[in-house]
């Protein structure tokens, strides 16, 4: 019905205009949204407010010439205008309860717009270094993205989802550090592990792999490694962290001139792809699938940076200084100018990101989204710079920006930091508490806003427990229908207007704002939308059953509220689905 109170309201402007009435409008100018209070109607149009100006004409006036200029409809029961000039319109009894009707009709497509119909949208998330397992940092990119992916599909985009695997640059060599190092400890080495090393048990792991698998081929070079750094009494915590990692360039190049290039890489590789074949492991668990894996060696490898970066110099973009080369982002509207190749003639993690985004926008895809975490702000700027420099539309990379995640028990505050190896694995939580109570929680709130996971909230069976609310709803449904045999509810369409409770006037209401709610989930790339909905939907639906007596003995009144039920059970599935979660028959 919104729709076409939309289209209705689109073509008696136009048709105005024609006449010479009223001026142009663009489609997008025209709201239409469900009113709160029935008192208002069931829909509402701020059409006269907003467009008064353009037209000369005040307000309510112009409200009032719309009103009369519009087609007579039989769903519509009147149409009244309110305050200064909003139109209000009130729908009478059949056109509330069709929507019962549209939805059993429709199943699992009601709210789904034709695949493919809104253009091709990749999405890229999570994308971590593969130096440790996914934490609960990584999980909350991890559902907004694969929610993302089933919300875009549902409103009528075509969706590839994309996994970047940084497996080049300096994090990599640390990682190959860190296991040759435990490795050496397995060998029988006696040392001080390095603290800016990778500390995980997981670290341990790949070593004692390593060693069944080699023995003690790589066991060299440990009486003669770097001693850990002397940090005087008082030292900055900077010039801590500076000496540490300076240590670990030590360290590495070390390893390098005990090591063959080639077993140095055959340890790095054993340790990437073990963290990756996890990483996988604990994504498709997560239900968070992924149409491409790309790497960021191969891209390397493929001489495509250098083919992006010489096409930046051709146009005047890049300059060298001390030895390195520079990119003008300052040009773009970044603080300062960035390096692109150091000068030691390595690219820097930004040179290989221009490649990647300019690869994946000649894929041609109508929009790019990064899901980054909230620490990216700058480099989303120079980013968009690049692309706007390589001659692209920067508008079409979107970047989302997902703030981090606490995980609490009760009041007690859990630690997450991958480098001490001191974090709650995304595995773990699930093991813990469930896919469905983490997926749920991830994404109850707008990425941007800090998220609080408290651990014992989302294992109560409460109503105080989001997701258990919402699940409780569907699977008190399919006992109801049980109790009153499927067939009697939806063999076929009965006399809906005996729905005439204010509790059924509410359950209609809220049905038929379903697919405007996945509408707005994908334009404004926000699931939280779908949590709210279905947590609203499930809330009437308890205050309804827990007031009305659904299975009485008059046949018409009974079918009725069956054939509601129905309807709010097949919107609860379809909206769980979106979310990736379950849609418990019994609990």
């Amino acid at each position: 019905m919104k729709a076409f109170l939309h289209a209705q309201l689109l073509e008696t402007w136009q048709r105005l205009h024609t006449e010479g009435s009223l001026p142009e409008v663009q489609e997008e100018r025209i709201e239409i949204t469900a009113t709160r209070d029935a008192k208002h109607g069931d829909y509402a149009s701020n059409l006269a407010l907003a467009l008064a100006r353009d037209a000369d004409i005040l307000p309510r006036k112009l409200a009032e010439q719309i009103r009369d200029a519009l087609p007579e409809h039989p769903d519509i029961q009147r149409i009244e205008i309110a305050g200064p000039g909003f139109i209000n319109f009130y729908l009478n009894e059949h056109a509330k309860s069709e929507i019962i009707d549209q939805i059993l009709e429709q199943g699992d497509q009601y709210g789904r717009e034709p695949a493919g119909s809104r253009g091709r949208v990749l999405i890229e998330y999570v994308s971590a270094n593969p130096t440790g397992p996914l934490h609960i940092g990584h999980g909350r990119g991890a559902a907004l993205g694969s929610c993302l992916s089933r919300i875009f599909a549902a409103g009528g985009y075509a969706v590839e989802c994309e996994y970047f695997i940084n497996d080049a640059g300096r994090q990599m060599d640390i990682l190959a550090l860190s296991v040759w190092l435990r490795y050496l400890e397995l060998c029988g080495e006696d040392f001080a592990f390095p603290r800016s090393a990778y500390q995980g048990d997981y670290i341990l792991d790949i070593a004692a792999d390593l060693h069944r698998e080699h023995q003690r081929r790589w066991h060299t070079g440990a009486d003669t490694l770097p001693p850990p750094p002397t940090s005087p009494a008082g030292a900055e915590k900077e010039a801590k962290t500076n000496a540490n990692d300076t240590h670990l360039d030590l360290l590495i190049e070390h390893a390098h001139e005990q090591i063959s290039g080639e077993d140095w890489a055959s340890i790095r590789t054993t340790a990437c792809n073990t963290l990756m074949k996890r990483i996988e492991r604990d994504l498709e668990g997560f239900g968070a699938v992924f149409d491409n894996w790309r790497s960021e060696r191969e891209l390397q490898n493929s001489g495509q940076v250098e083919a992006v970066l010489a096409q930046l110099e051709e146009a005047g973009h890049l300059y060298e200084r001390e030895g390195a080369t520079w990119f003008r982002s300052s040009h773009f509207g970044d603080e300062k100018d960035r390096v692109v190749r150091r000068s030691n003639g390595q690219w820097t993690y930004f040179a290989t990101d221009i490649a990647y985004h300019a690869e994946k926008l000649n894929r041609g895809y109508d929009t790019v989204i990064n899901i980054w975490g909230a620490d990216h702000h700058g480099y989303a700027a120079r980013l968009r710079g690049a692309i706007e420099a390589l001659g692209e539309n920067p508008n079409r990379l979107e970047v989302l920006f997902v703030q981090f995640a606490t995980l609490r028990r009760g009041e007690e505050q859990l630690p997450m930091s991958t480098r001490e190896g001191e974090f709650v694995t995304l595995h773990a939580l699930q093991q813990e508490i469930g896919r469905d109570a983490t997926r749920f929680f991830y994404v109850m709130r707008g990425a941007t806003q800090h998220l609080d996971f408290d651990l014992r909230l989302a294992t109560q069976k409460s109503a105080d427990n989001p997701v258990y609310y919402v699940q409780y709803a569907h699977a008190r449904i399919c006992r109801l229908l049980e109790r009153a045999g499927e067939g009697e509810a939806t063999s076929s369409p009965c006399d809906l207007s005996e729905l005439r409770e204010p509790g059924e006037q509410a359950l209609q209401k809220q049905l038929a704002q379903y697919p405007d709610i996945v509408q707005r989930a994908a334009s404004e790339r926000s699931p939280h939308h779908i949590t709210h909905y279905l947590r609203n939907l499930a809330g009437d639906f308890h205050a309804y059953y827990n007031a009305t007596t659904v299975l009485v003995d008059e046949t018409g009144v009974r079918q009725a509220r069956l054939r509601l039920a129905c309807a709010v059970r097949q919107i609860l599935n379809n909206g769980l689905e979106l979310l990736g979660i379950n849609a418990p028959e019994s609990m």
